[in-house]
């Protein structure tokens, strides 16, 4: 039955009828919960908060799949004003883009236009960018732009994300190794079918054992995104066991999920990000993350009892 409702959610979150009856009740569906809000500005309080209890952030302003060149055109002039808006901040962010948001399925040239002129400015404000992988359909795709955009600008500006779910992403992190590459490594949460991806839960939680041990080695930068407190408990261990740096490593978290537990962590000495998404696009992303927890669907409505 669980299996089902993740399913369902996910066929929601790219169903556009119902994307428009949900824009309807906007954040009164308890979006909130998930995304602080849709403008800058609401990131930047965000952001704030976070780093008055010890966090720090990733911001990633909602959007994928853009048809338009205008609008990719637009999206990476935002992620620009993004990177400008916290220059003078004191607070540790950084920024994660999707290459769909920004003209990849319309011409890998626009894209690479586009991606260049982000990670530009975020070199000339010291900040980092990292590249969101999306569904399979785009995993090669992102890997090529990465390693041409790592070759440019190097590891100190620019990263990408590995999904534990995919068979091949071990092989991806060996070839990758020899750029010690920033990488976020992460289960995955698109619905892929089993000739690519891992059906089985446990399959999936051993693979991400094996990429995180993996990149610990490769020597490169390590962010372990993960709630799974099992998992957390084994990197802590294995991180020790393997005397990895503590600038080397971090956990990262998503907004308003496990919040008293990434605090604990914090609390013990660890870095901990969280990732935090805004923006007006938040419906996708919202119906993502209740398919990675049906339980929270209650959540939903209660909030719409209560609107």
């Amino acid at each position: 039955m669980e299996q089902l409702m993740r399913d369902t959610l996910l066929w929601l979150s790219r169903n556009r009828r119902a994307e428009r009856w949900a824009r309807r009740f906007g954040f009164r569906l308890g979006a909130g919960r998930f995304v602080p809000g849709e403008s800058l500005e609401d990131a930047v309080r965000a952001v704030e908060q976070l780093h008055r209890r010890g966090l720090a952030a990733t911001l990633d302003h909602l959007g994928e799949f853009v048809d338009r060149a205008e609008e990719a055109r637009q999206a990476a002039d935002f992620c620009v004003r993004t990177l400008e808006r916290f220059a003078d901040l004191p607070y540790d962010v950084y920024l994660s883009v999707k290459l769909t948001q920004l003209g990849l399925d319309i011409d890998e040239d626009l894209c690479m236009e586009n991606m260049r002129k982000i990670v530009a400015r975020a070199r000339e404000t010291g900040r980092f960018v990292r590249i969101d992988m999306e569904d399979y359909a785009h995993n090669e795709v992102t890997l090529a732009i990465y390693r041409k955009l790592h070759a440019e600008f190097g590891t100190e500006h620019i990263g990408t994300v590995i999904q534990a779910y995919l068979y091949k992403s071990a092989d991806d992190i060996r070839a990758l190794a020899p750029l010690k590459p920033n990488l976020r490594l992460v289960k995955g949460a698109y619905k892929e079918p089993s000739s690519v991806a891992y059906p089985e839960k446990r399959d999936v939680d051993e693979n991400y054992k094996r990429i995180i041990e993996l990149q610990l080695q490769s020597g490169g930068k390590t962010a372990i995104a993960t709630h799974d407190e099992a998992i957390i408990a084994w990197a802590k261990d294995r991180v020790h066991e393997l005397r990895i740096p503590d600038d080397q490593w971090e956990f990262q978290m998503l907004y308003g999920i496990r919040p008293q537990l990434q605090e604990s962590l914090a609390r013990e000495g660890y870095k901990v990000r969280i990732y935090v998404p805004f923006g007006e696009d938040w419906y996708g992303y919202f119906m993502r993350r209740l398919a990675e927890r049906p339980a929270n669907v209650g959540f939903v409505l209660k909030s719409l009892v209560k609107a």
